[in-house]
């Protein structure tokens, strides 16, 4: 196993772990940890021991709950980067592609920018008390790009637009019965399940598993064109002073008042 700073990266028989680890932050992600989670999959990317990718959480009590607020409240930004950018936009785009099946082993919440990856992965496993949801609009922000179309394809229109507009907690058996993961297992069974998920997968051609996930990538790849739109609009928005208030509210734990902004989207 090997340790860049917020992320871990190991390879066990044809399986590349990459481990975000920010266990007292919820796996909360800031700029360092988008750099280092962009490396373990390129790197795993040209790894010939790879066959299959599984990204993950440190602990149980979370995969991973988004942009770190405490961050952004701190320095109004992220944190520092390798070039001075918050590359989320790339991570969405190296996760899809590299020619690699990737596994989602969501071990705890899901929230906001977590939800966000573990939908972009291929496949996702979800521990029993694994919670889903989003926390954009609490916050002062979104994902209209892969957050909203490509969650859309996975379980529908109006239960995709429920999960945004209402940023409701859904548990693991929801997730489940909505087409959201693939399987539910107890906490204690999530590694033994990924790997038996990743052993079916080695055992068939790489070639064929690239072609495929390729051919299913491609009827949804306009999506990124609308991410880049919507992360622009998205950079734009953070410095306002309506998702300021958000980012307040979320750090001084009390509810947002956003009913002085309602007159921009009145007119």
């Amino acid at each position: 196993m090997e340790q860049t700073g917020d992320v871990r990266y190991e390879v066990e028989n044809g399986l590349a772990w990459i481990t975000i680890d920010r266990e007292e932050r919820y796996n909360a992600f800031r700029s360092q940890t988008v750099d280092e989670l962009i490396d373990a999959f390129k790197r795993a990317w040209a790894d010939q021991r790879v066959g299959v990718i599984c990204l993950t959480g440190a602990g149980e009590k979370a995969f991973c709950t988004g942009g770190d607020q405490k961050q952004r409240a701190q320095t109004g930004d992220y944190g520092p980067s390798r070039y001075g950018l918050f590359e989320v936009e790339q991570l969405h785009r190296v996760i899809r592609q590299v020619p690699k099946p990737v596994i989602a082993a969501v071990n705890g919440y899901a929230i906001g920018g977590g939800h966000v990856l573990h939908v972009i992965c291929d496949l996702t496993i979800a521990a029993d008390h694994a919670i889903f949801g989003q926390n954009g609009p609490k916050v002062g922000s979104f994902d209209a790009g892969f957050g909203t179309a490509y969650l859309a394809r996975a379980i529908g229109e109006k239960r995709a637009r429920e999960i945004w507009f209402m940023c409701r907690r859904y548990d693991a058996q929801r997730a489940l019965d909505w087409g959201l993961v693939n399987a539910v297992v107890p906490m204690s069974e999530l590694h033994a399940e990924v790997r038996r998920f990743a052993g079916e997968m080695l055992a068939l051609s790489p070639t064929s598993l690239r072609f495929l996930k390729q051919s299913f990538n491609a009827d949804s790849e306009h999506i990124a064109g609308q991410a880049s739109l919507a992360f622009t609009g998205l950079h734009q928005f953070t410095e306002s002073e309506e998702a300021a208030e958000g980012v307040a509210a979320f750090n001084e734990k009390r509810a947002p008042d956003f009913a002085p902004y309602r007159r921009a989207v009145s007119v």
